[in-house]
């Protein structure tokens, strides 16, 4: 399993804009993620509901829980590793489902959004099962799906969300049953491109579908710096795990966390990597 925690080291160039890409489009996209202008649009703040968080196991807002430590130990050794190489865009996915890619992902994110200093943008990217706006109890009629098939505008897709001292962008989606043609559009690659395009304070947490269940998630890994895969005792086993270590190869990956894992075993002081 130690060669999950390393993968090789990737040629990074500036981003080139897609081809047919409109000057008008990338503007409104600017816009939204941290380029605007004054008197641009406003995102809306919606205060989450502590006790649906608390329901779904959402808990990393209240850095005094003491059930967010562990997030805030990975949020931590995921920072330093980023820092120091420069990167804004991290990935979160899981061999198979039934991991906790998601609740780790918007812990995580919840986690990073109590520093004031950083910029946190949460975006679900699982087209086929979102699972993000039902964590954070929120509502999402079309979301990332609307902006990919560009019949919205991303500014009125982003949800700004708040739970205790975390503040934080989020990007949830509705599910849909196309979405291998969506993740090689044009329109993904320019919303991806835009969120990388910043300063070093801003990052971006995308929960990707599972790596083994189809090829969404293998698409969209050559766009991001760096991944956090997610497993599962008692649900992952050592031949997904070696399978997904053959699509990370090209990929960064910065911790492989462990879920479910007894409090009484010796392996771990944190219980959960």
């Amino acid at each position: 399993m130690e060669n999950i925690r390393q993968a090789i080291e990737r040629a990074k160039g500036e981003p080139k804009p897609p081809s047919g890409a409109s000057f008008e489009q990338s503007q409104r996209q600017a816009r939204v993620f941290g380029n605007a202008p004054e008197g641009s649009e406003q995102i809306l703040e919606v205060a989450l509901d502590f006790a649906h968080l608390q329901s779904q196991r959402i808990v990393a807002y209240d850095g005094k829980d003491i059930r967010s430590r562990p997030f805030d130990i990975l949020r931590t050794e995921v920072i330093r590793s980023m820092d120091l190489k420069g990167w804004k865009t991290l990935a979160v996915t899981s061999p198979t489902p039934g991991c906790g890619k998601t609740l780790t992902a918007v812990n995580l994110a919840l986690s990073l959004a109590r520093q004031p200093e950083r910029q946190v943008f949460l975006v679900d990217l699982d087209l086929r099962k979102p699972h993000v706006a039902a964590c954070l109890g929120l509502k999402c009629r079309d979301g990332l799906l609307g902006v990919v098939e560009e019949r919205l505008e991303v500014g009125s897709a982003i949800v700004r969300a708040r739970a205790g001292g975390s503040r934080l962008e989020v990007l949830p989606t509705a599910a849909t049953s196309n979405s291998s043609d969506l993740v090689a559009s044009t329109a993904m690659r320019m919303l991806l491109q835009n969120l990388t395009g910043h300063g070093q304070s801003r990052i971006a947490i995308l929960d990707l579908p599972p790596l083994l269940m189809g090829h969404d998630a293998i698409s969209i890994l050559p766009q991001v710096d760096c991944v956090l895969l997610v497993a599962a005792v008692g649900t992952s086993t050592i031949g997904e795990i070696e399978e997904c270590n053959k699509y990370l190869q090209a990929t960064e990956v910065v911790r492989f966390v462990l879920n479910k894992v007894s409090e009484s075993a010796p392996t771990t002081r944190y219980g959960y990597y």
